[in-house]
């Protein structure tokens, strides 16, 4: 899998890898920075409280402050660290960040890179960024930083597998696994014995449950609420996190919600019929979507209590795996009925 990532990797020439690095860090930048804003005041208003309000009308200009206050800040390395993994770590976890968006599609011919292995490619940079969280939990000599590393390291393995299983469902109606061609694939509306509907043909309406399955495994692959164990406030402080300060910090809080929107855009190409829908650009619908999909995540969060780290296996290895693999027997029944 690595070798065949680093071929895919090294076809990409120099200039356009350049080219790709700046698209991927400004859309990343802004998106962060927005969907920062809408979580705090969407958990604001589920609290029942203002949420931010000071910098800015109604707090716009929060998350700029909050980055420059982070970026002001002491760096500290504690004395007892591995120094170069603890440098390392951060790096690690944030820089293949910029590779996932390579591969997203937000418009027909809107992207930086069309991978015939697109799906194979964006899972398998995902793979490499539980690394650094492991590294930050061993390197920092703190006990409760590395039970948070190896939580996050049992909580990658348990939901990585239903998350590339529940993909499966997706790649065996599109026929592809060419993001573009699995957008293209849903485009249309469902035909009833011969007679067309208004009824998008998006692959939701074929995999309802491999939607659920899929999303579920993507907020414990993100760690996000209710599957926050590593970074569990309660126990653990900060989890892996804990002794880091300053842009190290801010690296890691960064490609977390890098990833979020990316794991957003993907749910979209996958599911929601990625850039297609009536009246409006194709870009301004995959934009609307995509932040629907991110509103879902936040209202779960506030919504939902966190689990426990019992309860968080045995909802990946019990549960989600044996429904994952139902769900995949399931499309391949549904798709033998349609040619028969």
């Amino acid at each position: 899998m690595l070798t065949d990532l680093i071929q895919v990797i090294m076809k990409i020439d120099l200039a356009q890898t350049v080219i790709v690095g700046i698209i991927a860090f400004v859309i990343a930048l802004i998106n962060i920075v927005v969907i920062i804003y809408i979580e705090r005041k969407v958990l604001g208003d589920i609290q029942w409280r203002l949420s931010i309000m000071r910098v800015g009308t109604h707090g716009i200009l929060q998350p700029i402050a909050d980055g420059i206050k982070f970026m002001v800040k002491e760096d500290i390395i504690p004395k007892r660290a591995d120094r170069f993994l603890f440098i390392l770590a951060p790096l690690l976890f944030f820089v293949p960040t910029f590779m996932l968006y390579a591969t997203i599609p937000m418009a027909e011919g809107f992207f930086a890179k069309n991978f015939e292995l697109g799906i194979f490619f964006f899972f398998a940079i995902l793979t490499v960024m539980p690394i650094g969280m492991i590294l930050a939990g061993w390197s920092s000599n703190n006990k409760y930083s590395l039970i948070g590393g190896l939580r996050a390291a049992a909580q990658q393995i348990s939901y990585e597998i239903p998350l590339l299983l529940a993909v499966i469902g997706i790649i065996m109606l599109a026929g592809s696994m060419n993001l573009v061609e699995i957008v293209k694939s849903q485009s249309g509306v469902i035909s009833i014995y011969g007679v067309k509907t208004f009824i998008p043909k998006w692959f939701i309406l074929y995999q309802p449950f491999g939607f659920i399955l899929f999303f579920i495994a993507v907020l414990a692959d993100l760690n996000r609420p209710p599957f926050d164990l590593p970074e569990a406030e309660s126990e653990l402080i900060t989890g892996p996190f804990t002794e880091y300060s300053s842009m190290k910090f801010t690296l890691f809080k960064f490609a977390e919600y890098s990833v979020l929107v990316a794991m957003a855009a993907m749910i979209v190409i996958m599911y929601l019929g990625g850039w297609h829908g009536p009246l409006l650009p194709p870009i301004v619908w995959f934009l609307l979507k995509t932040y629907f999909v991110l509103w879902l995540a936040i209202w779960i969060r506030g919504t939902v209590p966190r689990l426990r780290i019992d309860q968080l296996m045995n909802l990946g290895w019990k549960v989600l795996l044996p429904l994952t693999l139902l769900n995949i027997t399931l499309t391949g029944l549904f798709i033998l009925g349609a040619t028969l």
